[in-house]
């Protein structure tokens, strides 16, 4: 099942489900919205129940792709978690998962434009793999860990190195601008998406490829990162990890390479669509 929801960044929005033709199916008279406080294993088992062919036309038409989920109350981050991209960063892979947290505020659509302010000089690129959580998870068992998932979707991690590596303290300070997180196009759940880890990504910037790489290299699987995140924190519904990203960021580039006002960056993940954004100066 794929859920999407359309509409302005402020203001209502319209929850769907894609149908076998591609096309948005309106379920607002089943649900108000898709978000931390409707989303749920009994929501989405009552929703894959419906014929989508008994559901209305979405009423689209010219109206902005949102992100699939409304905002959560969290976004969680896992560092360095590809084997290939700590090669290509000439660290050491990690011997737990790297955790740290991105400002909900980041969350934006797969389209909306990533935002650059006249202070950034190395803004860069990261496409992973979205998890969406269904319901509290609180010291689980890795076997378990996937019963909490509501499913899966493309996210471009947007980063701005300098505030990163220089500006002292976490990683936060380089994570955590307005739009640094496009999200979507689509969720996509687990039962259609397939194994989590056997998916390709890629990333091109201006129609060049800088990023391909494939989930299987992940150090740390996503049942394996909910286990161990739900040890320190409780994760809620519609709270999202982002997986951590293959190689081919710009930071590892030779010489690097950061993203100028008026580039385009395209990314995707197998069976979870792909997004667009153009870099904009404020």
């Amino acid at each position: 099942m794929k859920l999407v929801r359309y509409g302005d960044r402020h203001g209502a929005k319209i929850p769907c489900i894609v149908d076998a033709d591609g096309v948005a199916r309106d379920v607002s008279a089943l649900v108000a919205d898709f978000g931390p406080d409707t989303l749920s294993p009994d929501l989405l088992a009552r929703l894959a129940e419906v014929d989508p062919a008994s559901l209305p036309l979405a009423d689209i038409a010219g109206k902005r792709v949102a992100p699939p989920v409304a905002q959560p109350r969290n976004i969680w981050c896992i560092g360095l978690n590809y084997s290939d991209h700590a090669a290509e960063a000439g660290m050491p892979e990690p011997s737990e998962p790297i955790l740290f947290t991105k400002a909900s505020g980041t969350y934006c659509g797969a389209n909306d434009p990533i935002l650059m302010s006249p202070q950034m000089t190395q803004l860069d690129w990261e496409v992973e793999l979205g998890v969406v959580i269904s319901k509290p998870a609180l010291n689980i068992a890795p076997e378990a860990a996937l019963d909490h998932v509501a499913g899966y979707m493309v996210v471009n991690d947007v980063s701005e190195r300098a505030w990163q590596q220089e500006r002292q303290g976490q990683w936060v300070k380089g994570k955590s601008f307005p739009n640094f997180c496009p999200a979507g196009p689509m969720l996509v759940t687990p039962d259609e998406a397939g194994d989590p880890q056997a998916l390709d990504l890629w990333l091109d910037v201006n129609g060049r490829r800088m990023q391909t790489g494939n989930t299987s290299k992940m150090i740390f699987g996503v049942a394996t990162i909910i286990a161990y995140m739900s040890e320190f924190t409780r994760l809620e519904a519609g709270d999202l990890i982002c997986t951590g990203t293959p190689p081919g960021v710009g930071m590892g580039q030779k010489p690097q390479v950061f993203l100028r006002e008026g580039d385009e960056v395209t990314l995707g993940l197998t069976g979870l669509g792909s997004q667009r954004q153009v870099v904009t100066a404020l």
